[in-house]
């Protein structure tokens, strides 16, 4: 019994700040503050929030965005949900919604930065959702203290989110799609036990995976395929136009 809405008052965007800090654990310092999600609802933007009762138990906040040549998009900073309602539909629900309303005001791209070493989101943004992928940041947003980036630099990759394409449209269906690509990038299940007990490993596999990205999207590859076994997940490159 989740229930979904628009924020728009102070106290359900303090809730927010609190989320932030429970699911991340977040400094002050890292943390997106109150005034920024008034500021974001009053200048273009979208704020959603999932209830069961009265307790907040995620939210989903998109802002707008420009490209250089002037393309309107929207670039959805955070989704967030507490560990016990994952696996429970809820941040599926979100980006639903964020995608209806994206669509109401005539936007037709909704970005987003994921780390690429988390297996479970990466699986969820380009077979869940139908998110492609052709851009890697190193460090993206500088020292963390989030408990996710585990003292790793804060490498991302962008999400594409072409919310009217043939593939989400597909994807938001049920389709699935086997692949045979042959370019492939691999990060194991374990990352998080790497990234505590051998950090070094870890760094040097996402040092290596960094490298790998930038090289294929460089040949005008793309992220569209992904898959996850017991031992790894497994990111498939094709071209992209």
């Amino acid at each position: 019994m989740i229930e979904i809405r628009s924020l728009c008052a102070h106290a359900e965007f303090s809730e927010a700040v609190d989320l932030q800090q429970k699911i991340w654990g977040f400094s002050d310092r890292d943390l997106f503050p109150e005034r920024m999600f008034v500021v974001v609802s009053k200048t273009g933007g979208h704020i959603l929030g999932a209830y069961r009762g009265k307790e907040m138990v995620g939210f989903c906040l998109a802002m707008p965005g420009f490209k250089p040549d002037g393309f309107p998009y929207w670039h959805s900073h955070m989704l967030a949900v507490l560990p016990e309602y994952r696996n429970s539909g809820v941040g599926r629900r979100m980006k639903l919604q964020q995608r209806e309303e994206a669509l109401r005001r005539g936007i037709g791209l909704i970005e987003w930065t994921f780390n690429p070493l988390e297996v479970k989101n990466a699986f969820f943004n380009i077979e869940r959702l139908g998110a492609i992928v052709r851009r890697y940041v190193e460090n993206q947003y500088g020292p963390s203290s989030s408990l996710l980036d585990g003292g790793l630099p804060t490498d991302r990759c962008i999400a594409e989110w072409w919310i009217t394409s043939p593939r989400v449209v597909s994807a938001l269906g049920g389709w699935r799609t086997t692949h045979h690509s042959e370019e492939r990038i691999s990060v194991p299940v374990d990352i998080a036990r790497l990234r505590e007990d051998e950090p070094e490993r870890a760094r040097e596999i996402q040092r290596s995976n960094a490298a790998r990205f930038q090289d294929y999207f460089m040949r005008g590859l793309a992220v569209t395929g992904f898959e996850r076994t017991p031992t790894e997940g497994v990111y498939f490159l094709e071209p992209w136009e």
